[in-house]
């Protein structure tokens, strides 16, 4: 019988306490992202997003950062994992990078920082407030002193497949953008389609051509949103190039940066870019799980165990979130029950 053709082996990085909570308008409590990430550790995560170490004045939901982060290396449940997981901070700006630094050399601060540019220029700005070149100045200054203090460092392409301010954007330049990342100096690379712009045939064309032009999987992380309802024939489309690995989230929440938590408008990174802030959000980790596991892929994930942290992640948001697995569950394999 034919058969697709995809790595029968993959990595899955979970960005729910970073990505996921950044875009809810009330602030989740430290305890409950402790909680969150380390059921994550526990299901067999070996990377896990935690925080944001940007000016929390504009994002509120990252105001614990340090705390969280202390909180997670004193955890008695999930220590003696933590040498094998890698944990991640986003660090946009010079100050954030140094406060990465400085936690780092406390012991409890991020194993790899994220850098991001945008290949549309409107949209970097908006992000980064910096124009690309400046931005790129700033990188190449921050990443070695990242590297010294023992930090990895991933640089994201962002609005490779549209930006929902300029419209069409360009393959050959996120390709172009990923070589600037990597002579550089940075370790991997984030693909992100990261408001839904991605059909399936052009993630298929633009991960033959990133695999082409550097064909080690491992520098690279497909990183899809599910505004338009293509997230998981994105993350096939993508494992049929041959990519490995992937990001997400539970219940499939995330995106843009809240601009109102708590009842008070904050920074955030302005106006959101669609009239309806509820249609964004990631592919969910729990169906991506089951979907990969259905189709023989080893992800070293306890899905059970997953399956029921979603279910816990919409009792601390208080809403019915994306997964379908989470309440379908895995496909029956017997008539007395599921393995």
């Amino acid at each position: 019988m034919p058969e697709l053709k995809y790595p029968k082996k993959v990595t899955i990085g979970d960005i729910t306490v970073r990505d996921g909570f950044q875009h809810e308008e009330r602030f989740v409590p430290t305890e409950a992202k402790l909680w969150v990430m380390e059921e994550l550790i526990l299901c067999g995560f070996k990377r896990i997003e935690v925080t944001n170490f940007g000016n929390p004045a504009g994002m509120p939901q990252f105001k614990d950062a340090d705390d969280l982060y202390k909180r997670l290396f004193a955890s008695r449940k999930v220590k003696h994992l933590l040498n094998d997981v890698e944990t991640t901070a986003i660090t946009i700006r010079e100050k954030a990078v140094d406060r990465a630094i400085a936690a780092k050399k406390e012991g409890h601060g991020p194993d790899r920082i994220l850098f991001m540019v945008s290949t549309s220029e409107s949209h970097h700005k908006k992000n980064s407030g910096l124009s690309l070149e400046e931005y790129w100045r700033m990188c190449e200054a921050q990443i070695p002193k990242a590297h010294e203090a023992g930090i990895k460092v991933c640089g994201t392409v962002s609005t490779i497949w549209g930006c929902p301010i300029e419209g069409p954007t360009k393959l050959e330049k996120a390709v172009e953008f990923t070589r600037r990342w990597l002579d550089i100096g940075a370790d991997d690379i984030e693909h992100a389609d990261h408001d839904g712009s991605a059909p399936p045939n052009r993630v298929y064309a633009y991960f033959s051509m990133i695999l082409d032009a550097i064909p080690d999987p491992s520098r690279h992380v497909a990183h899809f949103h599910v505004t338009r309802g293509w997230g998981q024939a994105n993350v096939l489309a993508a494992l049929q190039a041959g990519i490995t690995h992937f990001e997400s989230s539970l219940g499939g929440i995330g995106g843009q940066p809240a601009n109102f938590v708590d009842g008070s408008p904050v920074a955030g990174t302005g106006s959101y870019y669609y009239e309806d802030p509820t249609i964004t959000g990631l592919v969910c980790s729990e169906d991506t799980a089951v979907m990969m596991d259905e189709m023989g892929i080893d992800t070293g994930l306890d899905i059970d165990r997953l399956l029921s942290a979603g279910r816990m992640v919409e009792k601390i948001l208080g809403r019915r979130l994306r997964s379908e697995c989470a309440h379908s569950g895995r496909i029956p394999k017997s008539l007395t029950g599921r393995t």
